[in-house]
């Protein structure tokens, strides 16, 4: 509010972006000026559609009694809308890099009015590769403005970064760097790699789970998975970069309402999704980055909730392992619980149905289209398994599984990630 620059460090889930939400309100309705057509007094800057999304709605669930403009402006939507809505000007504009861009090359956005710049999740923009997008983001921008800079953790390249991009900015740090939720419980359970997806299918049987997040390190992998937990009798939804914002987001609301229970995600999801009431993280694989550990476990615990965070560990991660554990300053406990891997697609009780109708039809796996993944062949006749089984009914404190979704990295831009790479 002394309009200086910030740096902010903190924990995810703890409250950023009110942090800065708050005061840009306060600003702007303090400090009320004619709208400069094609421009914005903020621009908030975000590395995924996802998280974007989220940041406008706070914007407008906090500032609902006030009397000013918004915009979105991400990929994967129609950038003719976003033209339009910024043709006589808006107070704040939440964007991923590539959109902005794109905006501003066609002369449909101009940085010249801008008075506060955020760059949100900034340590993630710099994982994905967004470094130069920002630096040409920040040589359009007025000398004259307030940037902020927000993170959840602060290695090397961020400090760098920041000493690029801000003057005599302030220092917030309101939990040590790269510390984990004190509510998560965090466990680790040895398995070797060939056994991983039995382990897991066990854990989804025998955890009680409210929503769970599960993390593999590639798009291939998490294919693998989904696929793999539906020969076990658990449907799966396939939601990435090749599909529709709407898509997205619909996956996404119905994961926020509980009716989508399960999501398997590349890392791209560690920083997109803000969902109360994710009571499971499992890194089915861990990750390179021992920093991206943090950021998984912290989807869960948010919010003075309480959390469990369970690490699958082969051989080969044990190198990765012994990162994480230099970096968060403890040793991950190994549970003594025994796990009974299941193997994938064996029998057991017979499977729930996948058209259960305690879900909202628009919400039940395979309504309306059948969702992405490898083709199956259509089989005649009563006999053999049936595609469209969901779980397997269990004994035990489980409370059951609903669909399960993935999502994969894809550029802020749009699908050039994903189109490139097919």
């Amino acid at each position: 509010m002394s309009r200086r620059d910030v740096i902010g460090i903190a924990q995810t889930g703890t409250g950023k972006t009110a942090a800065f939400a708050l005061p840009i309100l306060h600003h702007l309705a303090t400090n009320p000026r004619p709208h400069d057509r094609k421009g914005a007094r903020v621009v908030v800057l975000s590395p995924t559609r996802e998280l974007a999304s989220q940041i406008l709605a706070s914007f407008r669930a906090y500032g609902r009694h006030l009397p000013l403009r918004m915009a979105l402006a991400i990929g994967g939507v129609s950038i003719g809308a976003q033209v339009r809505a910024l043709a006589n000007g808006v107070d704040i504009v939440v964007a991923t890099p590539g959109r902005l861009l794109d905006l501003i090359d066609s002369n449909a956005f101009r940085l010249g009015g801008v008075e506060i710049y955020v760059l949100d999740e900034a340590d993630r923009m710099l994982d994905m590769g967004f470094i130069h997008d920002i630096r040409k983001i920040m040589a359009k921008m007025p000398a004259q403005r307030q940037t902020l800079l927000f993170s959840a953790t602060m290695p090397r390249a961020i400090a760098e970064l920041a000493g690029h991009l801000l003057r005599d900015p302030v220092n917030v740090a309101v939990a040590p760097v790269a510390t984990t939720a004190e509510r998560v419980e965090q466990r680790l359970i040895r398995v070797d790699r060939g056994a991983k997806i039995g382990v897991l299918v066990g854990v989804l049987q025998q955890e009680a789970i409210d929503r769970a997040l599960i993390f593999a390190k590639t798009k291939r992998g998490a294919d693998k998975i989904v696929q793999s937990l539906g020969r076990s009798g658990i449907f799966a939804e396939a939601i990435h970069g090749n599909k529709s914002q709407n898509q997205r987001e619909r996956v996404l609301a119905a994961f926020r309402r509980g009716t989508v229970r399960i999501l398997v995600a590349t890392d791209i999801a560690a920083r997109g999704i803000d969902v109360d009431g994710v009571s499971h993280v499992v890194n089915f694989d861990l990750p390179h980055v021992a920093e991206t550990y943090v950021h998984r476990i912290g989807r869960t615990a948010r919010a003075g909730a309480t959390g469990v965070a369970i690490s699958l560990c082969d051989q080969d991660e044990t190198g990765s392992l012994r990162d994480i554990e230099r970096l968060i300053r403890m040793s991950i406990p190994a549970t003594d619980r025994r796990l009974n891997p299941v193997r994938p697609g064996a029998s057991g009780d017979r499977p729930a149905r996948a058209n259960d109708r305690s879900a909202p039809a628009s919400d039940r796996p395979g309504a309306g289209k059948r969702s992405a993944g490898p083709p199956r062949k259509r089989r005649r006749g009563g006999g053999g398994k049936r595609p469209d089984r969901q779980h397997e009914q269990h004994k035990g404190p489980s409370r059951g599984i609903g669909s399960v979704a993935f999502l994969h990295r894809d550029d802020a831009a749009g699908n050039r990630t994903d189109r490139a790479r097919r």
